[in-house]
């Protein structure tokens, strides 16, 4: 192993530093919270739409184009902030890990969470006063640096290699574990011979 230490407690531990323009996994997981927050609300309007003026195609597809700009819109709008984040944080994402047999643990390094904070805390209350509840859910999100994983609730594990990701999903929860090529196998292993034998795996 070359960045990942066994430490006497028997945890794993590494940190890894990620550079922000060149993986596209915060925008990614960014763009995918606000594009469910705006699906839904949109899928409530047309379901309203539909049970108070029946259902009507023309309406329909005026809704599809519109719900169409506001997507472009809202990537355009997540794009610059996502570049602003990255000016903002230097660059990089940097994040701590431990991993041992109960589970894994993502917390951002402390003066980077004090950043993000800031930062989310900020666009959550912007997004209030605007009445946008998408910008605030997300603002909100972005708040939250540390995350952790009980294996015996994981439901699925994803390798992207090219990411040095590896997804860690639970029902209702999302942990991107970063790690370097020549550790990747390791821990993709560890973590696969943790989690219950029902969970999907995909490498």
């Amino acid at each position: 192993m070359k960045n990942v230490t066994l430490c006497p407690d028997g945890k794993y531990r590494w940190t890894y530093e990620m550079k922000i323009l060149r993986n596209p996994s915060i925008f990614l997981l960014v763009w995918k919270i606000l594009f469910f927050v705006i699906l839904g609300i949109f899928c409530f309007v047309i379901i309203f739409d539909i049970a108070e003026w029946g259902f009507k195609p023309d309406r329909m597809l005026e809704t599809a184009k519109f719900l169409g700009y506001f997507i472009i819109g809202m990537t355009v709008l997540t794009v610059l902030a996502y570049l602003l984040y990255a000016a903002i944080m230097g660059g990089k994402y940097i994040v701590d890990f431990t991993l041992d047999e109960n589970g894994v643990i993502h917390s951002q390094t402390p003066s980077q969470a004090k950043k993000a904070k800031k930062i989310g805390a900020l666009a959550a209350a912007v997004g209030a006063m605007a009445g946008r509840p998408s910008a605030a859910g997300a603002g909100l999100a972005a708040t939250r640096t540390v995350m952790s994983t009980d294996f015996s609730r994981v439901k699925s594990v994803k390798a992207f290699r090219r990411r040095n990701l590896i997804k860690v999903n639970q029902t209702l929860s999302k942990n991107q574990v970063y790690v370097c090529d020549e550790d990747f196998d390791f821990v993709f292993e560890y973590i696969v011979s943790h989690v219950p034998e029902t969970a999907k795996i995909k490498n």
